[in-house]
């Protein structure tokens, strides 16, 4: 994995200090917008989302520049968010469905701890797990009520970034 598909790349959410260099007037700690986009004094509305820190702190010396002499800004994270290449998202009848943060080594059970277990109405061992390849997608089909109720470790898969799992709900 090269260097560049390990930067932190920024997401709606995360908190960013944006400082520059011999103006504490035009530095500040901001949130980045659901749209993707941050306000700081001077810089209306620029893109942050999608980029790293050093990318958009170049962006804002090239806005910056404008109305200021050689800006120096550095932006710094002082809360992450996940991007969702960075997310493994969990739908249908868990118990809280949501997007969680990939961590390192993460599998089905930690997801699952993470909603809350199955919903009243699930069909736990229908459910499945889609995972993007290189080639498109993959199912990959889990039994969520064996995993949970019963202890049967072989459904603990290993999760990855972008995982999406799918609990359906029970026929009636």
């Amino acid at each position: 994995m090269s260097a560049a598909e390990t930067d932190y790349i920024i997401a709606p959410g995360a908190v960013l200090n944006i400082f520059v260099w011999q103006h504490p007037d035009l530095s500040t700690t901001i949130p980045v917008r659901p749209d993707g986009k941050v306000s700081t004094p001077l810089i209306e509305d620029m893109m942050a989302a999608g980029k790293t820190p050093t990318q958009l702190a170049r962006d804002m010396e090239e806005v910056l520049s404008r109305f200021i002499r050689q800006p120096t800004v550095n932006v710094i994270v002082q809360t992450a968010a996940p991007s969702f290449a960075q997310q493994v998202r969990v739908v249908g009848q868990a118990a809280n469905p949501q997007a969680l943060a990939y961590r390192d080594g993460m599998t089905l059970l930690d997801v699952m701890i993470q909603v809350g277990g199955l919903g009243e109405f699930a069909a736990g061992n229908r459910a499945k797990l889609v995972r993007r390849t290189g080639e498109g997608t993959t199912e990959i089909n889990v039994r969520l009520d064996d995993l949970l109720n019963l202890g049967d470790m072989r459904q603990n898969v290993r999760i990855q970034p972008g995982d999406v799992v799918i609990i359906p709900e029970a026929r009636f």
